[in-house]
Order: C-alpha cells, then structure tokens, then sequence
C-alpha cells in the first residue's frame, strides 16, 4: 500500500456550523462564490496530461445529473477517485453524502481543492495519492459509495479492484468511455460481451444510466462516455468463487475465436466442458454468466481434471 498525504486545510474562522437537510448540506459560504470551473482551470493552469487520461467535465448542471444517478448519499461516505479541477467533487459536497473523500493524484489539482477545502470543511477530505494503490474501503466505515470520472488509463482496472469487495458498497456510479460502459453491461452472442461482462455482471448488478457526448469534456476526447451505476448483487452464488470465475473467463476470452475444448485446455478441456453440462464446440460469447458460474463452480483451481 502506498502512503498518501492527506490535504487539511485549516478551518476558517466564525464558520457557522454545517446543517444537514433532507437533500443538501449549508456551508458557512455558498459554492456559488466559488471561482469558476473554468476560472479555476485557469488560475492554477491545468492543462489536462495525457498520461493521466485526464479530460475534464466543466458542465456543473451535467454534473447534478451524474450525481443524481448514484441515488440517495444520504450517510454515505462517497469516494471520488481523479478529482480534476473539482467540478463532480462540488456537486457530491452539495448532495446529501455525509462525506466526501477525493482521492487525487496530480498535485496541481489537488492545489486547485484548496478553496473548496475550505468551505467544505470537515465534509471533504482530499488525499493526494494513486487510487490503484490504495484501499479505500479501509479510509472509512459503512456505508460507502463512489462516485467518479475515472481516468480513461485506469478506469477498467479500477472497476476490477472493487468487484472484490462489491458488497462493501452501497453502490458504484462510474464514468467510463463509451466502449467500456458497453462490456461491463453486455449480454451473450454480441461483440460486446467478454470477460470484464461476466466479472462484473458475477457481483454486480450493473446500469448503464447515462451517455455523456465528447464535446462536454475540455479536452474532446476522441470517443463518447457514458455512466454507469452498480450495485451489488444479492443472489450471486456462494459456491462459486471469484478467483476461479476469473481464470476460466481469462483462458476463453483469451482466446475467443477459438472453441471452448481448446482454449480452456489447460484447466481441463473438453472432461470440464462434458462435467459442467456445457457443448465443447462452442465459443466463449455464446455462454451465459450462469454458464460461467457452473464451469467456475466444476473447475477445482488445479489445472487439468
């Protein structure tokens, strides 16, 4: 695990104490005098870097609504991972969350946090650190959300982390590219489904809520976005375990123009394929995830049967 520093900015002084109501929080000082996204851009010249598969969402009523698709926040403590200039990091400190943790990696945003660190108070805690190195289910106790514009370069890896403690969340409300949005949620005999469909359908129940054109983001990326919200899926199997599931849809997607009999050969083959009741001469997008499940479930984790 990686150390992070953790930004405290110190309060201000006569604030009046934070209110919650039903569907908002009052700080001592309206975010509405807060500068500008694009001011803030500006004043503290971020320009986006490509190796962090930065584009920034600048639309604050664009933003409501992607808040507005995680559902209710209210005692949730919200995890938003690649805070940007602060846009989506605002929106969340005005919804009924209790708190906010933004979890930030390039140092010249986390200094562009600073003003709205300060009206937020305790309410909004920003760590400078690499979210694929940290645990953020062990930052803060039940329940929990996220809530995010994940970096392009990262998002699919990310996504993968947290299906391992899917039931640690209230829900996940991610942006992804276009593409990726369309895996996670596919369904079987499309080009679509692969393995990231099966993994994340296994412990999720996952929505794709929102489509988000490439003109709202400074810069345009060359592909469209869309949203996508899980939560966690009350009747995934018990018997089946994730690892498994994971290196059976590893080896077939590996290879999915190949027949099922070849490409899990090395886990069993055609006597796995025969055992868990499943046509050996089929491909990998032609099973359904209750296909998976069972091949996962007949597979015993040692190589060949």
């Amino acid at each position: 695990m990686e150390t992070v520093r953790e930004v405290v900015r110190p309060a201000i002084e006569d604030a009046n104490p934070i209110k919650k109501t039903p569907l908002f929080f009052e700080t001592h000082m309206p975010l509405s005098d807060l500068p500008s996204l694009s001011q803030t851009i500006a004043q503290h010249g971020l320009r986006t870097r490509k190796a962090l598969g930065q584009h920034f969402l600048c639309d604050m009523n664009l933003i409501r609504k992607i808040v507005a698709q995680a559902g209710d926040l209210t005692g949730c403590t919200v995890f938003e991972v690649g805070s940007g200039p602060g846009g989506l990091t605002r929106a969340l400190v005005e919804s009924s969350a209790a708190s906010v943790i933004a979890i930030e990696k390039d140092s010249r945003c986390v200094q562009a946090l600073e003003a709205l660190s300060a009206v937020a108070q305790e309410r909004l805690r920003v760590i400078e650190g690499d979210a694929l190195r940290l645990n953020l289910r062990d930052l803060s106790t039940a329940p929990r959300a996220v809530v995010a514009n994940l970096p392009y370069n990262v998002g699919t890896e990310l996504l993968l982390g947290w299906l391992h403690e899917m039931e640690a969340w209230q829900s996940l409300t991610l942006m992804f590219q276009a593409e990726v949005a369309d895996r996670i949620c596919a369904a079987p005999h499309g080009k679509d489904y692969g393995r990231l469909s099966v993994l994340a359908q296994f412990c999720a129940v996952p929505k794709r809520v929102m489509e988000i054109p490439s003109g709202a983001f400074l810069p345009p990326p060359k592909v469209d976005s869309a949203v996508v919200h899980l939560v966690p899926r009350m009747d995934r199997p018990r018997d089946v375990p994730l690892a498994h599931l994971e290196k059976i849809t590893a080896a077939a997607f590996g290879q999915r123009r190949k027949m099922l009999r070849s490409s899990l050969k090395p886990l069993g083959g055609q006597a796995l394929l025969e055992k868990a009741g499943i046509d050996p001469t089929l491909r990998p997008e032609n099973l359904s995830r209750t296909d998976f499940e069972n091949l996962a479930r007949c597979w015993g984790g040692k190589g060949a049967l």
